[in-house]
């Protein structure tokens, strides 16, 4: 049963490091702020969760598990939220750029 848990751990841990290079390509080649955007915050919540679930199974249930989850929770609220804010920016920015 351990051996199963460590291959899940490790099947975890690199399916993150995958989304996160993956999410780092995105943005150095993506061509506009809108396509980079989708790429580094889709990958990086991805990302991000896989790592951080690996690590949850890895502790075991304790109080280190429960604030994980909690940052887990956390970064799948904030980084959509912030992904929103920064395309409406660009996006009122480059209206404002049409209007002139």
């Amino acid at each position: 049963m351990e051996l199963l848990m460590n291959i899940i751990i490790i099947l975890l841990f690199m399916g993150g490091a995958f989304f996160f290079l993956v999410g780092t390509v995105g943005l150095l080649r993506m061509p506009d702020v809108f396509c980079r955007m989708h790429a580094t915050t889709k990958c990086d919540t991805l990302g991000a969760g896989l790592i951080l679930l690996g690590l949850i199974l890895y502790r075991g249930i304790d109080i280190i598990s429960v604030k994980l989850l909690l940052v887990l929770i956390f970064v799948w609220i904030t980084n959509p939220t912030a992904a929103h804010i920064i395309a409406k920016a660009e996006y009122d920015k480059e209206a404002l750029i049409d209007k002139k």
